[in-house]
């Protein structure tokens, strides 16, 4: 597994803590909102996939059934109209590669807010394409991992739609086409396992290496930054920093 695959589900374990979990409940119903009015108003997740990711990753967090249902009816109010997906393209400290993901009730404010806390930090903002050519869609479902994770691998290996399969010390992550998640997800709920998150990421093509402690942690301290910003609903980063460096900064 890479650097950042394991930054990834280390950074899912931290939103596992309660405070963690406050912040997200309010980010993932602005995004519960904007797939409903993206998708053309389209309130099934049957349907609409990106509606039924974004519910499912609110029930993974332990989001209430009231606030994921609170969120589907704001989705015909007035203050969904306000509410707009942003895309950003720049480079973090060390040529850095980042798309970060927002969604925005005031797009000015968070265009100003982004580029300044990404500039004070040393990182600089990329016109569109410049970064994302290196990043391809495709979706990810981390399994929580059991003794047995060798014959759990075997297994996963034998249902359709699995691209990629890499292991750490607490997942199993598969890497799927965007298009295939939703029923990926399922076959593998339908396998007997346990699905930790299943989510749409965007995958380097090529990395960065970060093997330096200090520059590591600037790096990770970078993107903390902007995944702690109000609006902000992911960032993806090509870095790859090795395990054991990652493993002196998250102890």
């Amino acid at each position: 597994m890479s650097g950042h695959s394991k930054w990834s589900t280390i950074k899912h374990q931290k939103e596992a803590n309660d405070r963690a979990r406050g912040k997200m409940f309010s980010k993932l119903s602005r995004a519960i909102t904007v797939a409903i009015r993206e998708g053309g108003g389209e309130t099934d997740p049957e349907i609409n996939y990106k509606l039924r990711i974004a519910i499912d990753r609110a029930k993974e967090v332990n989001m209430p059934k009231s606030n994921i249902e609170r969120a589907i009816e704001r989705a015909s109010g007035k203050g969904a109209d306000q509410l707009e997906s942003i895309r950003f393209e720049g480079y973090a400290p060390f040529g850095v590669g980042l798309i970060i993901e927002a969604i925005t009730d005031n797009r000015q404010r968070t265009v100003q807010e982004i580029k300044n806390l990404i500039e004070k930090k040393g990182g600089s903002i990329a016109s569109p394409g410049a970064v994302a050519y290196n990043f391809s869609p495709k979706g990810q479902i981390l399994v929580e991992k059991k003794p047995d994770a060798e014959e759990q691998i075997l297994s996963l290996m034998e249902i359709a739609d699995v691209e990629d399969l890499s292991e750490e010390e607490q997942f199993i992550e598969i890497i799927t086409s965007k298009d295939k998640l939703t029923f990926l997800t399922n076959q593998v709920k339908k396998a007997g396992f346990e699905v930790s998150s299943s989510s749409l990421v965007m995958v380097p093509k090529t990395e960065v290496p970060i093997t330096e402690v200090d520059k590591a942690k600037k790096i990770i301290d970078f993107i903390e930054k902007l995944e702690n910003h109000d609006d902000v609903q992911s960032v993806f980063a090509n870095f790859d920093i090795p395990v054991d460096v990652l493993k002196k900064l998250s102890n």
